[in-house]
């Protein structure tokens, strides 16, 4: 029998598959520390993406609600996720901002990391290792898993065994980010992962967009993996992670031991629910199996991009050839591992195709970058045909006689106009208006109001000319009672 520890996903990437990124710090600070004495090994708290979607989307200042948050939380080491190669965007992002990115979260308390190229660009992993070891915070590498014919168990093995030779590596973390990994592909995979790793632990973080992950975590657990990526109920499941309570259910029931504090679920739990609720947002979700997704690959939180994209053109009868042809395009493409940002650079290539009736005849810049090679080199080599009508279109020429830049962090600064450098990596990644928007909504909220919709702002509204001093509503199991003020 093994120990097993546990990552907290919950303020992660269960918000992130469920809520688009939009939990504010005020939606966590209630129960936030109840999630550091609960005893997770870490807590998986932020990204990239939160600074652009809080600020753009949500008006609320990232580093201050991060401060709040890191406040709540002192005994658990908080962690941060990176894409090697960029902060935000679907482009590649300068080195020296990247290096600063790592160092500000440092300052700000973070004390963990998870790193991830999915074309493991190992300069950039390494480096930004090493910057995060500068201020003596963990580093977990990332291995996207991915299924295809050239992923295969070697192909992992040897990227394994380099990452794990670092002494700026601690942990080595398997990303299933479509859920696909079942008992015989572990069978084969996880031997060679922890062999390769040489002694680090290895993390395992699957979304359960099959419904099979929870299984695929027990039988991780028999092949050697140590910590398991789950969050609390309401933020789980579906396009997220496994639960929490059932997996640490599921870990007692085969004689396993943990380190969880199991009384302080129930209240966590119920006040993400009322939350998630109260906002519109997803809670307590589950997915059926579907073969198709082995396909495709898609994470979850890319099916609602497609949806609305469809939608905004009329065409959502379309979505199964849009799928398909997901599947059809990340093989021409030499299959890229679906997660950032080669899954968004592969659905928007597959919708255009689908919606123009024109496969490749209009291309996105990023997909030009990707082809001619700025992020790195391809899995497999990109179908010839494709990459002449990739070369061919509007715009390549004009992104390949413009590679990205990689200033310094002096020039940066000046191109930004600002010594403050919190202030330098908001202006490098989001549009000055929306700054300034989030600037003019105040400070961040430290709670969040558990009744509170556009519905439900209108029938305060009318409550002030109502003729009886109560109002009962009941819908979705919810029922509220209005009083109204004498």
């Amino acid at each position: 029998m093994a120990h097993i520890e546990f990552l907290d996903e919950t303020m992660r990437d269960g918000q992130q598959s469920l809520w688009g990124l939009r939990m504010r710090a005020g939606m966590a600070l209630p129960v936030s520390p109840l999630l550091d004495r609960t005893g997770f090994t870490t807590i998986d708290l932020t990204g990239g993406g939160m600074l652009d979607v809080l600020t753009r989307y949500c008006q609320e200042n990232y580093w201050e609600g991060l401060d709040l948050l890191v406040k709540s939380m002192p005994q658990t080491p908080l962690r941060a996720g990176l894409r090697a190669n960029a902060n935000v965007t679907f482009s590649v992002s300068p080195r020296a901002l990247m290096d600063l990115w790592v160092r500000r979260l440092c300052a700000h308390g973070i004390r963990s990391f998870w790193i991830y190229d999915v074309l493991f660009g190992f300069e950039n992993m390494l480096r930004l290792a090493k910057v995060a070891k500068e201020a003596d915070a963990k580093v977990a590498a990332a291995i996207m898993f991915a299924l295809s014919p050239v992923h295969t168990d070697a192909y992992y093995a040897e990227k394994v065994r380099i990452l794990a030779a670092s002494p700026d590596v601690d942990s080595i973390l398997l990303y299933d980010t479509a859920g696909v990994l079942e008992k015989e592909r572990l069978q084969t995979l996880l031997p060679g992962i922890v062999a390769a790793a040489n002694g680090k632990p290895i993390e395992f973080h699957a979304n359960n967009l099959l419904g099979q992950t929870a299984k695929a975590y027990l039988d991780a657990v028999d092949l050697g993996v140590s910590v398991l990526h789950t969050a609390a109920k309401p933020m789980a499941n579906g396009p997220s992670v496994p639960a929490t309570e059932t997996m640490v259910r599921n870990i007692e029931l085969k004689g396993h031991s943990h380190s969880l504090d199991t009384s302080l679920f129930q209240p966590v739990a119920d006040h993400f629910r009322s939350v998630g609720k109260a906002a519109g947002f997803l809670v307590d979700q589950y997915a059926e199996y579907d073969v198709f997704s082995i396909e495709h690959q898609i994470p979850g939180g890319m099916m609602g991009t497609f949806k609305a994209q469809l939608e905004m053109h009329r065409m959502m009868d379309r979505l199964p050839d849009v799928l398909a042809e997901v599947a059809a395009v990340r093989k021409d493409l030499g299959y890229p591992g679906m997660a950032t940002p080669f899954s968004q650079l592969v659905g928007i290539q597959a919708v255009l195709n689908i919606v123009t009736g024109d496969r490749y005849g209009t291309v996105p810049d990023e997909v030009v970058q990707y082809a001619a090679g700025f992020y790195g080199e391809t899995v497999a080599p990109v179908d010839p045909n494709v990459m002449d009508r990739i070369m061919a279109s509007a715009r390549a020429k004009e992104v390949l006689d413009n590679p990205p830049a990689d200033p310094s962090l002096e020039d940066l600064k000046k191109q930004y106009e600002t010594q403050d450098e919190d202030e330098l990596i908001m202006r490098a990644t989001v549009p000055q208006a929306d700054i300034d928007k989030m600037r003019a909504a105040g400070p961040v909220r430290r709670d969040y109001p558990l009744l509170s919709s556009p519905e439900l702002e209108q029938v305060r509204k009318l409550m002030t000319v109502a003729t009886m001093p109560i109002v009962e509503i009941q819908s979705a199991g919810l029922s509220v009672n209005l009083r109204r003020k004498s």
